[in-house]
């Protein structure tokens, strides 16, 4: 039983009720027992008018699917479709046939319609893929799809990856190179651009692509493309590395006091990030009694051990630790 009420005053001060129309229903809460709750059609949560414990939090919209987009559109109800994305070829904007055998009225085709619609729909599927740029494109998000599950990339890395690799694909930066290295390498730079620690090596393994193919694409893309990328952040670096160590949260607190001195010193300039957090993290965990080996922290920064101890070297003779 589903009751609309006008509540004017209440004891739940989170919610603003003032001439707001809130649906009762019979639930029991569990804290007081109280039977009556008040539903939030704006955050979708079922509240106790009691105690105001959250009940639910994932109230369904039973309103109506389509929405006005101006004011002068009351009558009309448009209908909101899937979101446009430069991750896909066609953007998102184009339409299908499908394959259902009945008309719009639920009434089933005669064998004549249903042959010239299957027709119409093998022809309409061709004609959105009729250009060289299409087909690669098609392919190259496909392998996009593939290499966000793999690497874990959020879509904001994947929306920029995706303007990049069209941009490179209109200057006409992709012809005799392959489309997955030419791929990684746009994965490479928007992982840079948006602060992401992923290195050459994670997305070479990543996209089954040579670390040289991958490296010789991106500098290609930087310089063809005038992009300028920021500077890795070494501290990001240090959490990776530490979380594939299993190292304890002390430790990576004093890496990180670490790696704050030595980027005030101007220490961190022309070092790669990842051999420096593995020696910083390698010199905190000595400090900390936290027993790893020099092998294992290598090879999770993927840098070798000769690397590491150079720039535990230099780490020591510059700041002066023991």
């Amino acid at each position: 039983m589903v009751i609309l009420a006008y509540f004017n005053n209440s004891n739940i001060s989170s919610i603003n009720l003032e001439r707001t129309p809130i649906f009762t229903t019979l639930l029991k809460c569990p804290s007081c027992s109280n039977i009556k709750t008040i539903t939030d059609s704006e955050s979708g949560e079922v509240i106790c008018s009691k105690c105001g414990r959250v009940l639910s939090d994932k109230l369904l919209e039973t309103g109506p699917e389509w929405r006005n987009f101006a004011a002068d559109e009351t009558d009309t109800r448009a209908r909101a479709g899937m979101p446009d994305s430069l991750a896909r070829h066609d953007m998102g904007l184009s339409t299908i046939i499908g394959k259902a055998d009945r008309d719009a009225s639920g009434n089933k085709l005669d064998p004549t319609m249903r042959v010239r619609m299957n027709r119409l729909a093998v022809w309409d599927m061709r004609s959105q893929f009729h250009t060289p740029k299409d087909r690669s494109l098609s392919q190259a998000f496909f392998q996009l799809d593939v290499l966000k599950d793999k690497l874990g990339l959020s879509d904001g890395i994947v929306e920029k990856t995706a303007y990049i690799y069209r941009k490179a694909l209109s200057n006409n930066l992709t012809r005799g190179r392959t489309i997955s290295g030419v791929l990684a390498a746009a994965v490479y730079i928007a992982c840079r651009e948006m602060g992401a620690p992923r290195t050459l090596d994670d997305i070479a393994v990543g996209s089954n692509v040579k670390r040289k193919e991958v490296s010789k694409n991106f500098r290609m893309l930087h310089t063809s493309l005038n992009i300028k990328l920021p500077q890795q952040d070494p501290m990001k670096c240090i959490v990776k590395v530490a979380n594939k160590v299993r190292l304890s949260e002390k430790t990576k607190r004093k890496a990180a006091e670490i790696m704050s001195n030595v980027m005030k010193e101007e220490i961190s300039a022309g070092k790669g990030p990842m051999g420096l957090a593995a020696s910083i993290l390698y010199l905190s965990s000595i400090k900390t009694g936290e027993p790893v080996t020099q092998m294992s922290i290598a090879s999770a920064a993927g840098v070798t051990e000769v690397t590491l101890r150079t720039r535990l070297k230099d780490l020591k003779s510059k700041l002066q630790l023991d």
